[in-house]
């Protein structure tokens, strides 16, 4: 179960990674947004460094509010939010689009390893393999979601277009094939990672 979260949440985050700056120094004629590159650049670098900044709030948040299984909910459903967000195209969904899956990986990201952990004991010798079964999941979504949602969003050569928000759209499916995937096995996780769980 969260083999396939991480790897469809990974899949979706580098998938809109591969597109943002592309995107975003596109001239509006190729609908992109125009903007200079040193302007691209700061927004790429603030989005990608606050994604991993959040997850101290986010772990937070988790710890003494709501628990890490419904972090990683809540944080899966805003990223989709996101992610269809950039979808639509228009520059105030584009801003809220980056918030939005800033907020929610901070929220998931951090999380969701966590989860991992507390499905073994500390003395469990599967523990280990847990974790590398698992960021394998994270090393397959994150080949693969820049190969896809380009190949759908980045203009052919010849000239044939696509469309960049397809691409964007293509990362919020693969997003909400992550979250499908995370609430139908909650049962496997067997309560770990709720806020009343003291294991690990």
């Amino acid at each position: 179960t969260l083999f396939f979260t991480e790897m469809w949440e990974r899949f979706s985050y580098y998938g809109m990674r591969a597109l943002l700056i592309l995107f975003m120094t596109a001239a509006p004629a190729a609908g992109g947004l125009g903007f200079d590159t040193a302007t691209a650049g700061a927004i790429y670098g603030l989005y990608t460094s606050m994604v991993y900044m959040t997850t101290l709030p986010g772990g937070w948040i988790a710890d003494r509010l709501i628990g890490p299984q419904r972090a990683v909910l809540y944080g899966g459903i805003l990223i989709t939010v996101g992610q269809f967000s950039l979808a639509i195209p228009s520059l105030s969904a584009f801003y809220l689009g980056l918030f939005l899956i800033v907020v929610g990986t901070g929220l998931l990201k951090g999380n969701v390893s966590v989860i991992v952990g507390r499905l073994y004991s500390a003395d469990d010798a599967r523990r280990d393999a847990g974790y590398s079964i698992f960021y394998m999941g994270i090393n397959v979504g994150a080949f693969f979601g820049p190969l896809i949602c380009s190949w759908i969003g980045e203009p052919r050569e010849g000239g044939e277009w696509v469309n960049w928000h397809y691409g964007f759209g293509a990362a919020g499916v693969g997003m909400t094939a992550a979250l499908i995937q995370y609430v139908a096995g909650q049962r496997y996780l067997r309560g770990r990672g709720e806020l009343k769980d003291d294991s690990g």
